[in-house]
């Protein structure tokens, strides 16, 4: 069994659902809402476990009322949370979701006074306990020295969430045995992503989720595999979808499977995610 470190962030997630998305000015009554552990790395780490592997989570909790959602979740899917860093007076970031039950997308605003996890933590961290170390990327200055002491550990492989653009993370691109880009990030950098995926340094795996359009991936050959949209009866919450397909991506690569197969899977475990409510399988 894999034994997979998730190093990023925890959110606490209030989600709305709304018949339709209200226009600006607007007032609407919510038909239902939830409050609910969210993250990339959270829930890339709960998703994992519910794979079979062995998944530990590091990042910085609050020390209110509000972390007990956090760690009574992680608890509940097995993940281990003893490398979390606890933060003095602090709360849990929050996202506030709109989630509209006529296209089954979501609109977030986040808010975060929660500081970043940081590389002295990190460091007190055993890394020979694991098999495969997986980065949200977020904190580029506190980033390039987990990396680099991650991969000075014994070769230990691991995997860079690149959802966003921040100052200075292409710089950590050739660190990572494995990239894993958003669609987001794709259109920031002119919407290419064979071109993307074909310019990046080093002769590690990539992939690129298209959305509607599918995935793209690299493999340690620089063979580009595209698969198509595994599209569920009726969407229902796309929420989460992203860290899905990074939780089933790197269930099979750390089993050993091509980066063909592999992208299938974590293609088709995204696309049924956005057929049901809520992040599970």
């Amino acid at each position: 069994m894999p034994r997979i470190l998730c190093v990023g962030i925890a959110t606490i997630d209030i989600i709305n659902h709304v018949a339709s998305y209200p226009p600006e000015d607007s007032e609407v009554r919510a038909l239902q809402q939830q409050v609910r552990l969210g993250g990339n790395a959270a829930n890339t780490a709960i998703m994992l476990t519910q794979l079979g592997d062995a998944a530990a989570w590091a990042g910085n909790l609050g020390d209110g009322p509000d972390a007990g959602l956090a760690t009574e979740t992680f608890a509940q899917h097995g993940v281990d949370t003893s490398h979390a860093a606890v933060v003095p007076g602090a709360h849990m970031p929050t996202s506030y979701v709109t989630l509209s039950r006529a296209t089954g997308s979501r609109s977030i605003v986040h808010y975060r006074d929660l500081p970043e996890y940081r590389a002295e933590a990190f460091d007190a961290i055993d890394l020979r306990a694991f098999d495969w170390v997986h980065f949200e990327g977020r904190a580029v200055d506190q980033l390039k020295p987990m990396l680099g002491r991650a991969r000075g550990m014994c070769g230990m492989p691991v995997s860079l969430e690149v959802e966003k653009p921040r100052e200075g993370i292409e710089g950590l691109f050739a660190e990572a045995d494995l990239l894993m880009f958003s669609n987001d990030y794709l259109r920031t950098r002119g919407g290419r992503p064979e071109e993307l995926l074909q310019g990046l340094p080093g002769g590690g795996m990539a992939t690129c989720t298209l959305g509607e359009q599918g995935a793209l991936a690299r493999d340690f050959e620089g063979n580009i595999v595209r698969v198509q949209a595994h599209r569920p009866d009726r969407v229902i919450d796309t929420l989460g979808a992203g860290d899905v397909f990074n939780a089933g991506l790197l269930h099979a690569i750390t089993r050993g499977a091509p980066m063909a197969q592999a992208l299938s899977q974590a293609n088709r475990l995204a696309g049924e995610q956005c057929g049901r409510e809520g992040l599970g399988l």
